[in-house]
């Protein structure tokens, strides 16, 4: 019978064998000063690594959007990583996603994050989904195109099976590559990557991580995502409220180094990591794979 001592450090040692690890990082658009130079220090920080990509999120209305195009074009130039733009169709016509779709192959851009995107307040249907928009893009040239993945269920959703159904619509109009949203229980993971297999859903099924910075945030983004947030997970940040970010850093990272080192013992090998435009937590994480500057 192997003790949990030896199950710890057979994790370890596996970690330690580790090759050819794959990362990539998301930011957002910053909308202030302070918010730009945190973003740009995260970005320099992390490039060396040479993650696969960086995407940058999207904002549905037109400034928004110029600032992810910018984003966007100051990090391929700048640092030489592939930047990859989310792309969303629920607040564009099919011309104009057309056009942006070509203004960002003209330059140099080749992979798009394909979304539908939040639907408008009072709105509950679109005449575009996200495996239109693969198709569109496809249409247009042929970029490699990363789509999104729910292993808990799309809010939205009326069960897991036509969740699952949707992504294999994707998979089929041309995506490469699938994101998953944030998750903790990392069995919720696999199991959602086995039952993709069994539908025939030909994608790498990449898992985004979120390395917790912020306890109260997390919550937040848990209750509009469908996300689950296990009880040992609350209890890990129960009276920290007014302690040092330090403390709470410390405990985000243990939780996502222990999340990253079982999904790599199952065999994953392209680790997507939610930055929230800090570079910390992801790097110590993507040291600990044993992704270093070169």
């Amino acid at each position: 019978m192997v003790s949990y001592a030896q199950g710890i450090d057979a994790l370890n040692q596996s970690l330690s064998e580790l090759r050819d690890i794959d990362v990539s990082f998301e930011f957002f658009p910053p909308n202030s000063e302070k918010m730009e130079q945190t973003l740009w220090k995260s970005v320099e920080r992390l490039a060396p690594l040479k993650p696969s990509y960086m995407s940058v999120t999207y904002g549905a209305n037109s400034g928004e959007r110029d600032r992810t195009h910018d984003v966007v074009k100051r990090i391929q130039q700048q640092t030489g990583v592939q930047a990859a733009p989310h792309l969303t169709c629920v607040d564009a016509s099919r011309d104009e996603l057309k056009q942006i779709a070509q203004e960002y192959w003209d330059s140099g851009i080749r992979r798009i994050v394909a979304l539908r995107g939040d639907l408008p307040k009072g709105v509950d249907k679109t005449e575009m989904y996200a495996s239109d928009l693969v198709s569109l893009l496809k249409d247009v040239a042929d970029f490699d195109i990363s789509v999104a993945a729910y292993p808990e269920k799309h809010p939205e959703a009326p069960n897991a099976q036509f969740d699952l159904l949707n992504l294999k619509r994707k998979a089929e109009a041309g995506a490469s590559e699938a994101i998953t949203q944030f998750f903790f229980d990392t069995s919720v993971y696999l199991r959602f990557r086995d039952r993709a297999a069994a539908a025939g859903i030909d994608l790498d099924i990449v898992p985004g991580i979120l390395p917790v910075t912020n306890y109260q945030t997390l919550v937040k983004f848990a209750g509009f995502t469908n996300v689950h947030v296990p009880g040992w997970l609350h209890k890990m940040y129960d009276g920290l409220d007014d302690d040092d970010q330090i403390t709470r850093n410390l405990i985000g990272a243990n939780i996502a180094m222990e999340q990253v080192k079982v999904l790599a013992k199952e065999g994953v090998k392209h680790f997507h990591f939610y930055t929230l435009n800090r570079c910390e937590l992801s790097y110590a994480i993507c040291h600990m794979l044993g992704v270093r500057a070169g």
